[in-house]
C-alpha cells in the first residue's frame, strides 16, 4: 500500500519539536532553518523505524523534492562564501575548507544519483 506525503506527515503524530535555538543555544533568525530541516528528517526516518511509512516512498518523496540538491546548494553557497570572504585566493585553510565544502555537495548529489 502506497502512502502519500500527507498520510506519512499524518503518520508521524508530532507532539513538539525543540531545536537549539529554542534552548537559548543559537541567537539568529536563521537558526531555525536547519534545527527544522532535520527535524522534518527525522519524522520521516523515525516514521520507516515505525512502519508508518514505506522506505521506497519516502526515498522517492525526497528525490522528488530535491532534497538532495538543496542540502548541496547550501553546501556550495558555503565554499563560495569562503572563498569570497579570504583576502589571500592562494590561501592553503581557505581554500582546503573551501575544496571539502564543495566536495561534499558533489558527493550529496551523487548519493542520489546511486538511489
Amino acid at each position: 500500500m502506497e502512502r502519500t506525503s500527507t498520510e506519512i506527515v499524518k503518520a508521524a503524530d508530532i507532539t513538539a519539536i525543540e531545536t537549539s535555538a529554542d534552548r537559548g543555544a543559537v541567537d539568529s533568525e536563521l537558526a531555525y532553518l536547519a534545527p527544522a530541516a532535520a527535524a522534518a528528517l527525522g519524522l520521516l526516518a523515525d516514521a520507516i523505524k515505525r512502519g508508518t511509512a514505506d522506505r521506497e516512498n519516502v526515498v522517492q518523496a525526497l528525490k522528488e523534492a530535491a532534497v538532495h540538491e538543496r542540502f548541496a546548494d547550501v553546501l556550495a553557497a558555503a565554499s563560495e562564501d569562503v572563498m569570497d570572504e579570504t583576502e589571500d585566493p592562494f590561501d592553503f585553510d581557505a581554500r582546503l575548507d573551501a575544496d571539502n565544502l564543495s566536495g561534499a555537495a558533489s558527493q550529496v548529489r551523487d548519493l542520489f544519483r546511486w538511489l
